[in-house]
């Protein structure tokens, strides 16, 4: 008989699974307890979760929702890094704390319940943000308008500065008429 306890936290598992943008897996063998707290604290402040699973329990909450499968992934101690409003910040902040810590290792992931190998969670590393390509999209989208509204300004400028160059010039012509 299955216990309840693990039914619900697969039950759980397979929400997270199905919710979440980005998963990434890591083998966190060797990482202190103060390099796990660091690690999760810095995932935490992008709004990514970080648990570690039974590599059991992880198979079929995987299959019941309806992923990809990641068998060959799932041995040994794994953590599992959940993205949920973002793809990006969860393979960023993996990678670059694998740069300072040799432990930590990323074996793979999903890309909205699609597998995805390390090469491409490393290529997903390197995008910028969401926050950071809406402002990029904004600016360039604003930049045309405040062109066009400086070439508007600019002729009304001149126009003004030609208006008042031709009425000084009709007033010193009709002074000088006798």
């Amino acid at each position: 008989m299955v216990k309840q306890s693990k039914v619900d936290a697969v039950e759980s598992l397979a929400e997270k699974f199905h919710r979440a943008k980005s998963v990434v897996l890591t083998d966190f063998r060797g990482l202190t307890v103060a390099d796990m707290t660091h690690l999760r604290n810095n995932l935490r402040a992008e709004k990514v979760e970080y648990r570690v699973i039974k590599n059991r329990l992880a198979r079929i909450a995987l299959q019941k929702a309806g992923c990809d499968p990641l068998d060959e992934l799932l041995a040994g101690p794994i953590g599992i890094a959940f993205g949920y409003h973002d793809p990006v910040p969860a393979a960023r902040i993996l990678f670059e704390f694998t740069q300072k810590n040799e432990h930590l290792k990323v074996k793979g992931g999903l890309l909205e319940g699609k597998r995805i190998d390390l090469p491409t969670i490393e290529k997903l590393s390197r995008l910028p943000s969401k926050e950071q390509l809406m402002s990029k999209l904004i600016g360039s989208l604003e930049s045309p308008a405040m062109k066009i509204v400086f070439s508007l300004r600019q002729v009304g400028t001149s126009l003004v500065s030609a208006l008042k160059a031709l009425a000084e010039q009709t007033k010193g012509a009709s002074t000088n008429e006798p």
